[in-house]
């Protein structure tokens, strides 16, 4: 759709002049005398740009300026003036004005003044977009939150995202760490800035400390050049640490002095380097018991855990299981070019049941052996459970009234009635029950079924 001009000025032949030269480029213009039918207008219907008139009868200008500026910031206007006027016309610009045209109006001049100003709106509306559609994937309101206890970590970082204070999250692996730091990036004033990652169990210590705080040339065998380190790549912006406690003492201290003070020395330089960055760690490790092991300086664990966030683990969130599984499904669906409804009541069961060791990680990808492993348009627990071991086989004690128990004996009833009214050919059992004919065999011999 080509974009939709407005153009006010009190003298019409003006007015439609300016309509003929906006014309020719193929953009839609809408011509107006009096500046309240232009103003209502903007109102009612919303316009891609307006031109207008600075020196007009009744209201000016400028107060169309401010008045179209409230009603849509987003609507660029372009005010007309004579010599005169042009320094007003140049002050109207810090109320909002994107630009001025001078009297007599040249004609290419508009066209071009008019083609920034929607090339410029265009942009911004394009940002919003994509900025609204990275914040539904990887911002706050696009993680799965149903639970009371998730619902608070996402209150916290959402408050902690306001803020420039470093943040601290703590979490078992698989829980989700990596995904609320980026929301809280994406949450705060630094979104325009980079978020920098960097896992500091990957790097010895010598390699982290180059890493992190860059090198200059000749600094050792093999830096034939200077490099900036992580911190001068993250100004501006936040810088994700995670595995924090993996790092050694040593390299604890300077670290610390970073994080205090804002300046890095390379290594092999004598001077630092001023950096803007903010720090954002994570850790699956008990900290403070780290703390109390002397294994991590007490004064780094303060100076990190100015805001601390603790994920809870999915066992202590179960609300949040089977909202996460439609997520993955879904996206699974898109991945796969399936049309998969859901899972059997059974896998079901098993979703609630299971005690997630690996977290939201190991559900994500449960989900995804499902919907490779369905032969049917409902995941069975076979296909969750492919060379998942029971409780049992696991050598784990559990009651007789245990909710594993009770599933263990409910699938293994199942399948021997399967079995039963397949005369025992277990290919025929395989296909009704949904599952693959190894999956069956595994089956059979965790229940020690004899089929």
């Amino acid at each position: 759709m080509p974009p939709h001009v407005a153009v006010l000025d009190d003298e019409p032949r003006m007015a439609e002049v300016l309509a003929m030269v906006l014309r020719a480029p193929g953009y839609v213009v809408t011509t107006f005398t009096d500046p309240r039918t232009c103003l209502a207008a903007v109102e009612s219907r919303g316009f891609d740009l307006l031109l207008t008139d600075l020196k007009m009868s009744g209201l000016d200008g400028l107060e169309v300026l401010r008045r179209a500026r409230a009603i849509d910031p987003s609507m660029p206007v372009v005010l007309i003036t004579a010599h005169s006027t042009v320094a007003t016309a140049v002050a109207a610009m810090k109320d909002g004005a994107v630009d001025y045209l001078e009297k007599p109006v040249d004609n290419d001049a508009c066209r071009a003044v008019a083609a920034r100003a929607l090339e410029t709106t265009r942009l911004q509306r394009e940002n919003r977009y994509l900025r609204s559609q990275l914040e539904a994937t990887h911002g706050l309101e696009g993680i799965v939150a149903v639970s009371g206890a998730m619902r608070e970590v996402l209150e916290r970082a959402r408050r902690a995202a306001r803020s420039t204070s470093t943040v601290l999250i703590q979490g078992e692996t698989g829980s989700g760490k990596e995904v609320v730091a980026r929301a809280i990036h994406l949450h705060s004033d630094r979104v325009r800035g980079p978020l920098v990652a960097v896992n500091c169990k990957a790097f010895a210590g010598g390699l982290l400390e180059s890493e992190l705080f860059g090198h200059e040339r000749g600094a050792f065998t093999g830096a034939e050049r200077a490099r900036p380190g992580i911190f001068e790549r993250a100004h501006g912006g936040t810088l994700f640490l995670d595995e924090i406690g993996e790092i050694d003492a040593a390299f604890q201290a300077k670290l610390l002095r970073v994080v205090q003070d804002g300046e890095v020395v390379r290594v092999g330089a004598d001077k630092g380097r001023i950096v803007d960055v903010r720090v954002v760690a994570a850790t699956n490790r008990d900290l403070w018991a780290e703390v109390e092991a002397g294994r991590f300086r007490e004064d780094l664990f303060f100076r990190l855990a100015v805001i601390p966030v603790r994920i809870p683990p999915l066992r202590e969130r179960r609300d949040d299981v089977l909202p996460l599984a439609r997520l993955f499904l879904a996206t699974q669906n898109q991945a796969l070019g399936r049309q998969l409804a859901g899972w059997t009541d059974a896998a079901e069961r098993w979703l609630l049941s299971h005690d997630w060791p690996g977290n939201v990680r190991e559900l994500e990808h449960a989900i995804e052996r499902g919907a490779v492993l369905c032969r049917g348009e409902l995941i069975d627990v076979g296909d969750l459970a492919f060379d998942v071991p029971s409780a049992r086989e696991a050598g784990v004690p559990s009651g007789d009234d245990g909710l594993q128990s009770h599933l263990d004996r409910a699938a293994a009833d199942h399948i021997q009635d399967v079995l039963r009214r397949s005369a025992g050919v277990r290919v025929e059992a395989a296909r009704r029950l949904g599952i693959e004919r190894t999956t069956l065999y595994r089956l059979l011999k965790r229940y020690h079924i004899d089929g």
